[in-house]
């Protein structure tokens, strides 16, 4: 039902994940992040936010990629209707796709970037999710949403798209936590909600949040 992209930017050591979906709020559903553990991208026929935020509290606490994945999908009876990708602090990398979802799905998972997705068109649409991000250009976000209009292109989610999502998570930098609910073109409308965030009012004052290296810092 969704393919995702988590990704760590060597450039900049921070941690994104982009996602797209034929159904309603794929944000609220799929991405977690938080730049002290990694990334998780929880979905499939029947997602489970829980695995998404236990993921990053186990990662958080030093488990790497794998052990976390085999923790949580091991004592869980519904693993079989679920996907989990998660990339951790280190850059390793991990998925499950539960043989109940349907096809075509599957992950690409390599250190720093793991791409997943079910009720696909076919393989191409992950060989595009990679390739896209992999030789786009521009900002780390807008490599993440290169690639998923790459992976629209190459067939996406053989349902069409409705929601869009895009999450940015950094120690040196506000969250960037960007949500289509639903668009007739939600991968577009993600675009310009970036271009919105990163220019304007919106954008002056993104210097004055608190970040995990500067947690006092202010207007003043």
């Amino acid at each position: 039902m969704t393919f995702s992209i988590l990704a760590q930017d060597l450039s900049t050591g921070a941690f994104g994940g982009a996602a797209a979906t034929g159904s309603l709020c794929v944000g609220g559903w799929v991405l977690r992040g938080d730049s002290r553990a990694g990334m998780s991208a929880s979905q499939g026929a029947a997602p489970s936010t829980i695995w998404g935020e236990e993921a990053l509290a186990l990662m958080r606490a030093g488990q790497d990629a794998g052990a976390c994945l085999t923790h949580l999908i091991q004592p869980d009876r519904g693993r079989d209707w679920r996907q989990l990708a998660l990339l951790d602090r280190q850059g390793r990398t991990a998925c499950h796709t539960g043989a109940h979802n349907t096809d075509w799905k599957g992950a690409l998972v390599a250190p720093g970037l793991v791409v997943s997705g079910n009720l696909l068109a076919g393989p191409q649409v992950l060989d595009a999710l990679r390739t896209g991000y992999l030789e786009a250009c521009g900002t780390f976000a807008q490599r993440l949403l290169a690639a998923l209009a790459s992976a629209e292109a190459a067939g996406g989610d053989t349902r069409g798209l409705q929601s869009a999502a895009l999450l940015v998570v950094a120690d040196d930098a506000p969250p960037l936590s960007l949500r289509v609910d639903w668009a007739e073109n939600p991968i577009a409308a993600l675009s310009d909600l970036l271009g919105r965030s990163q220019s304007g009012d919106y954008a002056a004052w993104l210097p004055t949040v608190p970040t995990r290296t500067d947690p006092e810092r202010g207007h003043g």
